[in-house]
């Protein structure tokens, strides 16, 4: 009987899944040229991030150039002060910064939503202390704190994303637990409670599949603002100096005395902005598509 049950409840888990893939799917075919670009874009970057060893055309550490090139043939965004390619850089720093934003996403989604959960199912003072900890998470002036944090801890690239996760599943764990809420009154959960279901059966088998598209949203917002607060921490040298994020590179362009009486800082410095600017619109603007809405906020 117990095998017959366990069957079942993997065969309703393997449904819910194929329909949460065809959402989605039918959701990737109603997004805008703009949305697909975006995307496209975000796909490039994590392909990057994923291959860089194999995809960098020259040496992200090792000086093999002439300090200082502008743009060139060989060189497409110059070289910095130690004669390293700047795009070898900038490439090798989407792996760092790409990897920061995905880590923390991921790690504040799976926390906010079992902490949003518990809340939502259990209610009374397990609503109430969780919730009372969430409230404090997200009342506590996020960046100063995170600030003080990462500079006692260390810099290390494991820490920020500690940190950052740490302030950042407080609101997530907020939205799941509206959600649920409002689905604990729905017959069908009523029914499953009823015949003996319990917290992980039916969070597992009724409720993730509701807030899936609310927690995809969620994940893209934590995702960018974690690249920003990476590059926020690794710009005012908070992040291990030995990476090539895109705030290590600003960092150490800033650092160049007379930046900014030189040509140096037209490629520089405005090189990883651009990539950082085109990362956070992207993720901005497929946010948005996740929505409902394109990017010129039109109901779709």
């Amino acid at each position: 009987m117990s095998i017959l049950k366990y069957s079942k409840s993997n065969s309703m888990a393997i449904n819910n899944i194929k329909s949460l893939f065809r959402k989605v799917n039918h959701r990737l075919n109603k997004l805008s040229v703009l949305g697909k670009l975006s995307l496209f874009w975000l796909i490039a970057l994590l392909g990057i991030a994923i291959f860089g060893e194999h995809l960098i055309p020259h040496s992200h550490k090792i000086p093999e150039f002439q300090t200082l090139l502008e743009p060139n043939k060989v060189n497409l965004l110059g070289t910095d002060d130690l004669g390293i390619d700047l795009l070898s850089q900038i490439l090798y720093g989407a792996r760092i910064s790409m990897g920061v934003g995905l880590s923390v996403a991921f790690i504040s989604v799976i926390i906010g939503s079992v902490a949003g959960g518990l809340a939502g199912y259990y209610q009374g003072r397990v609503d109430g202390a969780i919730m009372r900890v969430a409230d404090a998470m997200l009342v506590i002036p996020r960046l100063p704190l995170t600030i003080v944090i990462a500079a006692f801890m260390g810099p290390s690239i494991y820490n920020i994303i500690l940190v950052l996760s740490i302030f950042s599943w407080a609101s997530v764990a907020r939205i799941v637990r509206s959600l649920v809420l409002a689905l604990m009154h729905e017959g069908y959960i009523i029914m499953a409670k009823t015949y003996g279901g319990g917290f992980c059966y039916i969070f597992r088998n009724h409720i993730i599949s509701k807030i899936a598209p609310v927690l995809a949203i969620n994940f893209m917002k934590v995702m960018g603002s974690a690249i920003t607060a990476e590059a926020g921490l690794a710009f005012i040298g908070l992040s291990d100096p030995t990476t090539r994020s895109w705030g290590v590179i600003l960092n150490h362009a800033m650092a160049f005395k007379g930046i900014y009486f030189t040509e140096f800082w037209k490629w520089w410095i405005v090189s990883p902005v651009v990539f950082m600017t085109l990362t956070m619109v992207s993720i901005a603007f497929l946010g948005r598509e996740l929505e409902g809405k394109n990017s010129y906020g039109k109901s779709k």
